[in-house]
């Protein structure tokens, strides 16, 4: 076990990482990486700041990972319950791997270029979470690699820019990015970067996220961070704004023992994926996530209000009026903008009704909390 001094260390960094500590960035590890948590003005004024105009984040600790070869889309869809086959070129899909049970082994995003095949973004790009990246990457590898060639883009940083005033700012920089719409992407030119630029994000609101080669990272950060809208932000505000807009963190709101349907995610299994769609199936975890699509899961992932001023945390047991438990908070915070408590928490049918009261218990304290529909501030994605 390492040593808190040896901690720093062991670390991988961003290609950013030197700007973040020039702006005064707390830095904290997170999936491996040191990563700005926040900076001088702090967590709540980020939040506003994305909420109000544009915020900057660094999420280069994530996976980027391009197919090549005529077969990407086919055999990418022998691991996934999802549409890639139909994927129109210039579009990204939300997507998630799953296992043999019809648990989720990680979710991601999916872009097809506009081109036939790019050089730098091949066939398919792909970007998947930073903690689950080496375990995608080799089962893309074992499960698709005879169908098509895996690539890993470490030498891409990632960049993604939020909020109502996204599009006018990067707008300076390249004038055609305004052109796209939610879940679009293109290559442009940015400050001198070959990127690839998708119109969405992970606050609910308006923004990009600017695969940049490493190398030119920085040059594009500072060009960004130089438009009168645009300040950074950390991971801190970046998961409040997310847990605003009911957006799942894996290996929190989902994971290898949840289901696409218990998750609430079944809107992204297109119906030619879906029994009796002409590609139906042949993904693992089918038979259990097709009885889940026909009948209804166990259990289901809700919102959640409290009705006192309390924040409830991840992993706050959730119980019934007499006291019996029945599950607990997978993600939860005091929303900045929703202005109360809000939480997630997967329970049984029966109590994950509209309008339907639980307790949190915090401290000895039974705390009252309301089943409500999500997201908990309105998406204000440019459709």
């Amino acid at each position: 076990m390492s040593t808190p001094t040896e901690l720093p260390q062991t670390l991988l960094q961003t290609p950013l990482h030197a700007l973040h500590l020039r702006l005064g960035a707390r830095m904290v590890p997170f999936a491996g990486y040191s990563m700005p948590v926040q900076y001088p003005e702090g967590l709540m004024a980020e939040h506003r700041q994305c909420r109000e105009a544009a915020a900057l984040f660094d999420v280069s600790h994530m996976g980027q990972v391009k197919l090549v070869g005529a077969g990407s889309a086919a055999a990418l869809e022998t691991l996934v319950p999802v549409d890639v086959i139909d994927l129109a070129a210039g579009r990204q899909r939300y997507a998630f791997f799953t296992n043999a049970s019809g648990g989720i082994l990680d979710d991601l995003m999916i872009a097809r270029p506009a081109e036939a095949t790019d050089a730098d973004f091949g066939d398919l790009l792909l970007v998947v979470n930073a903690g689950c990246k080496a375990a995608d990457i080799a089962h893309l590898r074992t499960q698709a690699g005879s169908r098509c060639t895996v690539v890993p883009l470490p030498d891409r940083a990632l960049l993604a820019l939020q909020g109502p005033a996204a599009a006018q700012a990067l707008a300076r920089l390249a004038p055609r990015t305004a052109e796209l719409v939610f879940m679009a992407g293109g290559v442009f030119e940015i400050a001198g970067a070959r990127c690839f630029v998708t119109r969405s994000g992970y606050t609910g609101e308006d923004g990009f996220e600017i695969s940049v080669p490493a190398d030119q990272a920085v040059a594009l950060a500072e060009a960004l961070l130089a438009q009168p809208e645009v300040k950074p932000a950390g991971l801190g505000a970046r998961d409040t704004l997310r847990l605003e807009a009911g957006l799942c963190l894996y290996g929190h709101d989902i994971d290898e023992r949840t289901s696409p349907v218990e998750a609430g995610l079944q809107w992204a299994i297109q119906k030619v994926r879906r029994p009796g769609g002409a590609r139906a199936g042949g993904y693992p975890g089918a038979a259990a996530i097709e009885r889940q699509l026909a009948a209804n899961p166990p259990s289901k992932r809700v919102g959640l209000v409290g009705l006192e001023r309390v924040p409830v945390r991840e992993g706050t047991p959730i119980v019934d009026a007499q006291g019996r438990a029945l599950g607990k908070v997978t993600s939860g915070t005091l929303a900045p903008t929703a202005n109360q408590p809000i939480a997630m928490a997967y329970l049984p049918l029966n109590h994950a009704l509209p309008q339907h009261e639980v307790y949190a218990e915090v401290r000895g304290r039974r705390l009252p909390m309301r089943v409500t529909a999500m997201p908990f501030v309105p998406n204000r994605y440019r459709r």
